[in-house]
């Protein structure tokens, strides 16, 4: 009897003994080694990022010329004033325009530079003497008896940052400066939604966060047009030639873009990457039957049969796939000769001046007619040279407005100087920064809040220290970028909202964040079960009795003292 119960007693303290090992040293050790691994992310700053207040400063200088102000109001220059506009465009995002403007009378230098003949040379003048930092402008206020700028025209806007402004003939010498200044504000403020940022085109940069009111037609338009943001871009330019037989076709595409490409890509170094390849494509066909229009001897192209000209030759363009930069497309057609000469027809079968097309986001074709430059005795195939100087015209149009530099229209009044050689004027160019700058902050901003959002909801994705290392530095570069745009730093803002949008996409697409790597609760319970219930059970059953002997045991004590 006393042998059985020492065993019992033994078999009680060893299923404890186990227990406990389970318990205290199984459990902890295997939750420990089976749990996701969760860096830490700055969810916080992420939230207050969801609440985007944006706030873009620009500088304006606003100099008087001799002969605009008397010398009484000469005493009280210079002076600045600060002007304040807001805008909400949903729940969650807040514009806030800033315009500081400086007034000044014209130095010595600036006046002589105001004396040139015209107003292209007086700019030049102007930019000699001092260059404008980037994202602020310089206004000259002319008298009326300038000769700078013609009778209708108010306002000159030349290749840089400056502009022209002419006084109205309403504002007499004698006048208060308030009252000058308050005449010149309207204008001043024209001359800023043409040469800087305006509300329509910072709205159109907040797509990716927003919806666009579908009253803004033209905003809509112009934003599926324009390629998103990218921090570089592929350009290729090819030629089709259907038909090799009769044309045999030169063309000098790399003296062309050395030319007429390149310096605007230089000038846009600043906002993308960018890299150019050429091809030429034989027996490349446009996969349309063009339709021969007997009253003009010619096939035409009607604009509905454009779009289906894309796809067959797509397929024979090819691509870079190493690398996952937009690519532009620019493609030049040739004719063959049954079905020369080519000519598309708009909206109003009216021939397009160009003889050409654009796809949004996607490229340019332009159809090359040849047929003119031999008769009907020529020997085939005919040797060709393109002139290049009409074909870059167009592909340069076509790529200002397919990377979103649009000329805005300008007001009554005013003259804005045609494109130089660098085929982008300066002001241009920050007004492409400004979009650029805050669509990047909208796009980042949009990643990591649905990057946060994920990770939140789905809690068994590893979020490695790489990963939490990409969304502190994206949400550490956003919040300089918004800091920047707050000061009016056009530069570096645009910097940092690359390095952001870098930054979020390398962590919203790391490969480690599939959720289909790791397995579900119901996946884990079916992989554990069968491997921790042989041994649990009998664990659990012998507690499960030492408890009913304990039970047992206590109500024989309470029978005895009964």
């Amino acid at each position: 009897m006393a042998t059985t119960e020492v065993e019992r007693r033994r078999g009680q303290l060893a299923a404890l003994s186990i227990a406990v090992v389970v318990i205290v040293v199984g459990v902890p050790l295997w939750w420990k080694t089976t749990e996701t691994y969760r860096a830490w992310l700055p969810v916080s700053q992420i939230n207050e990022l969801s609440n985007l207040q944006l706030q873009l400063s620009a500088d304006v200088e606003v100099v008087f010329a001799r002969g605009t102000v008397t010398p009484e109001q000469q005493k009280k220059v210079p002076l600045t004033r600060t002007q304040d506009e807001e805008h909400s465009v949903d729940e969650d995002t807040a514009l806030r325009y800033r315009y500081e403007t400086r007034y000044r009378t014209a130095t010595i230098m600036e006046e002589d530079a105001l004396d040139q003949p015209t107003a292209a040379e007086a700019d030049l003048s102007l930019h000699t003497l001092s260059e404008c930092p980037c994202g602020s402008l310089v206004v000259y206020v002319i008298p009326e008896s300038s000769s700078l700028l013609p009778q209708d025209v108010d306002v000159y806007i030349g290749q840089r940052r400056t502009a022209l402004l002419r006084i109205g003939g309403q504002i007499r010498v004698g006048k208060t400066l308030d009252l000058l200044l308050a005449h010149l504000e309207p204008r001043i403020k024209q001359v800023l939604q043409v040469m800087s940022f305006s509300h329509t085109d910072i709205t159109a940069a907040l797509s990716d966060r927003v919806r666009l009111s579908p009253g803004n037609k033209e905003s809509i338009a112009d934003s599926m047009r324009t390629f998103k943001s990218s921090p570089g871009y592929e350009i290729t330019f090819s030629l089709l030639n259907p038909d090799p037989k009769s044309h045999r076709l030169h063309w000098d595409i790399e003296g062309a873009v050395q030319t007429y490409i390149q310096p605007l890509l230089t000038k846009l170094a600043s906002v993308a990457n960018f890299s150019i390849d050429s091809q030429t494509l034989y027996y490349a066909m446009l996969g349309v039957n063009p339709r021969f229009d007997s009253s003009l001897g010619a096939y035409t192209l009607s604009p509905d049969s454009l779009a289906h000209m894309i796809n067959p030759v797509e397929a024979r363009l090819g691509s870079n796939a190493a690398s996952s930069n937009p690519v532009l497309n620019f493609l030049l057609y040739v004719p063959d000769a049954q079905h020369s000469p080519l000519h598309i027809h708009d909206s109003k079968k009216q021939e397009v001046p160009t003889n050409a097309f654009h796809s949004p986001r996607w490229g340019g074709i332009m159809v090359y007619n040849v047929d003119g430059f031999y008769g009907p005795e020529a020997v085939f195939p005919v040797d060709l040279n393109i002139n290049m100087a009409k074909v870059m015209g167009v592909f340069l149009a076509q790529l200002r407005l397919l990377l979103g530099v649009q000329s805005p229209n300008a007001p009554s009044g005013f003259l804005v100087a045609p494109c130089s050689r660098t085929g982008l004027a300066d002001w241009e160019l920050d007004r492409l920064m400004w979009s650029r700058s805050v669509e990047n902050v909208a796009t980042a901003t949009t990643t990591i809040t649905s990057l946060a959002q994920l990770l939140d909801q789905i809690g068994n994705i590893v979020i490695n220290d790489n990963i939490a290392e990409q969304v502190s530095s994206a949400v550490t570069s956003l919040q300089l970028a918004v800091a920047e745009l707050e000061a009016g730093n056009l530069r570096f803002a645009l910097q940092y909202s690359k390095e952001a949008i870098l930054a979020s996409e390398r962590a919203f697409f790391d490969p480690s964040l599939l959720h289909l790597l790791y397995f579900p609760d119901d996946q884990k319970f079916a992989i554990y079960i069968p491997l921790f219930l042989p041994m649990c059970v009998p664990i659990l059953l012998s507690l499960l009795k030492i408890v009913s002997d304990a039970r047992q045991k206590r109500r024989e004590k309470q029978a005895k003292k009964d």
